[in-house]
């Protein structure tokens, strides 16, 4: 089911499934050519004359994070008004919706993924070693977005506002995460606000790994893993309550 949501996105394109590669190459070259040419944006603590490209590499990084979170989050509230046949004629295990949305957004991330990696080593002309701890990194984020898909897709039968509420949140989220800015250029008396965001401390740890070729924060990591693993919980549980319902309002 997974593999159908991806292919049946282009089904009927020209390019098809190559659309998945082609998309993030043009998001990176929009953002290179963006940022080194017309802002001539550094980012703090990156020198040289790689810096402006750098600069492109690590917004993308962000993008990606936030990219994996919002696509399944802002489909969450739908998923079961989008499949009411699963809930009204057949026996179906309505909790994998979240989950085969997960997978989409998995494939694609990716696809992100290798063209970042791509670029980097183009750029750099090397690859940090520590770029092996990333699926570590995105483990916790995963979680904690299943967490949210199953509690969204439960309410949002219920309550469809949820739907246009929730993609104001994301797009807030967006800018309120370190995704076109480093952690150190907001003030201190913001910090902890950014830092409350369950985006910034995933999006941090991926520049870590990925651009800084550092290792992760393994304390931070198990911290963050609990209370993702406490919020899936909460969140299945959520859906698994309340599901006897939705054959009766949908």
């Amino acid at each position: 089911m997974t593999k159908r949501d991806v292919v049946g996105r282009y089904k009927g394109s020209v390019m098809g499934l190559a659309w998945s590669f082609f998309n993030p190459v043009f998001m990176l070259v929009v953002y290179t050519f963006v940022f080194s040419a017309i802002f001539k944006s550094r980012w703090v603590g990156v020198g040289g004359d790689d810096s402006k490209t750098q600069f492109a590499v690590v917004l993308f990084v962000g993008m990606i994070v936030l990219g994996l979170f919002s696509e399944v989050v802002n489909r969450a509230p739908s998923l079961i008004m989008g499949n009411v046949n699963y809930v009204k004629k057949v026996i179906f295990p309505l909790e994998i919706l979240p989950i085969i949305a997960m997978g989409a957004a998995l494939f694609h991330s990716l696809i992100s993924l290798s063209v970042l990696l791509a670029a980097f080593a183009l750029f750099n002309g090397y690859l940090q070693w520590t770029a092996v701890f990333i699926p570590l990194v995105l483990l916790p984020l995963v979680m904690i977005t299943l967490g949210l898909a199953w509690a969204l897709a439960a309410i949002g039968v219920f309550l469809r506002d949820v739907g246009q509420t929730i993609g104001i949140i994301t797009t807030v989220l967006m800018f309120l995460s370190p995704v076109f800015y480093p952690i150190t250029a907001v003030p201190e008396r913001f910090q902890a606000y950014i830092m409350a965001n369950p985006l910034t401390f995933i999006i941090e740890q991926s520049r870590e790994v990925l651009v800084w070729g550092h290792t992760p924060d393994w304390q931070g990591l198990g911290i963050y893993t609990l209370g993702a693993t406490l919020i899936a919980w909460a969140g299945f549980a959520l859906f698994q309550k309340i599901r006897k319902g939705f054959a009766d309002v949908l």
